[in-house]
């Protein structure tokens, strides 16, 4: 097929990537520029550079909303536009200009976790599977009928790394398919069910904030949900942030204020946690690993050299 495609970071190039093996006709290439956001700094592959390598022409574009974008497209004749890690709305008069329309990939178990971060909100939320799904793209955003869908399972230690990994690698396969049907006639897309659709919202520094009221298999989720390369979840000591690298939940049940710094547990140090904390019936937060403001890594027996005190949501 003809097809144009619209992406970014490694999403982006890995469907790039399946619609060139898979030898379809790329006719044109819009991604967005290099970006300083912690987020869009890392699984960062380039699009425009596979492009290139190709003989692809590739447009650098913010938003799709000017003239010569438009007029290239319509010139393109385009059996379909496919899209992953778009970062802005695509509007009726492009995801509407190819014979079949365009094809949306995103990195959730749609309706689910529609939006920006959905294996991260996922972990934080403790879902049992997160998955790919490509669907057709209508005037909602990931709200389009499904095509193919694809999971994995998310296991107890799980980091949202292992997740990107395990994630990414349905890319390639779901989009060879998903073509595969839609060039045949064989595709009936699936609407979504939209009562049980979630959007999330882009992460932002103080998402990974640890509120030590939470339960702490929720902050040990929140951790292992901020893992490397990720901005890791993060507290404040004595007014400095401090991030925790590596987390655990409690063997025992420890009472008193969330956020103090107790006991030592194990090979690591115990906070007290939870909404019922006072009740001294819930299990605290073992912090293992620690970063700190001048980003030296260090066992939190080391840099808890004495007990008592208080980590905090602010400095």
């Amino acid at each position: 097929m003809r097809v144009a495609m619209f992406g970014y970071q490694t999403w982006g190039h890995r469907t790039l990537k399946a619609l060139i093996d898979g030898g379809h006709e790329v006719a044109l290439v819009v991604t967005h520029p290099k970006s300083d956001h912690a987020y869009e700094k890392i699984w960062s592959d380039s699009v425009a550079e596979l492009a290139e390598e190709n003989g692809i022409r590739a447009l650098l574009r913010t938003r799709p909303d000017d003239a010569e974008l438009l007029a290239e497209l319509k010139e393109a004749d385009l059996d379909l536009i496919v899209a992953n890690n778009w970062r802005t709305w695509l509007p009726p008069e492009i995801f509407t200009l190819p014979r079949h329309g365009t094809l949306n990939v995103h990195d959730s178990l749609l309706p689910a976790y529609a939006g920006f971060s959905p294996l991260i909100w996922a972990l934080i939320n403790g879902e049992p599977e997160v998955g790919v799904t490509a669907h057709m793209m209508d005037g909602e955003l990931d709200a389009g009928d499904i095509v193919l869908q694809r999971a994995v399972p998310v296991g107890p230690s799980d980091t949202t790394t292992d997740l990107f990994h395990r994630t990414v690698d349905l890319i390639e396969p779901i989009v060879t398919e998903a073509l595969a049907l839609i060039e045949s006639g064989n595709v009936v897309p699936v609407p979504q069910d939209r009562s049980k659709a979630s959007f999330f919202h882009k992460r932002a520094p103080r998402d990974s904030r640890i509120d030590w009221t939470w339960p702490a298999e929720d902050i040990e989720r929140l951790v292992r949900a901020q893992s490397d390369p990720y901005p890791n979840a993060f507290t404040y000591h004595r007014g400095k942030p401090l991030r925790i690298v590596k987390a655990s939940v409690s063997r025992g049940h420890y009472g008193g204020t969330p956020g103090r710094i107790f006991i030592k547990e194990g090979d690591g140090v115990v906070i007290v946690a939870g909404p019922e904390a006072r009740r001294g019936q819930s299990p605290g937060l073992v912090v293992e690993r620690v970063r700190t403001a001048d980003d030296v890594e260090l066992a939190a027996g080391e840099y808890f050299t004495t007990m008592g005190g208080y980590l905090t949501d602010r400095d």
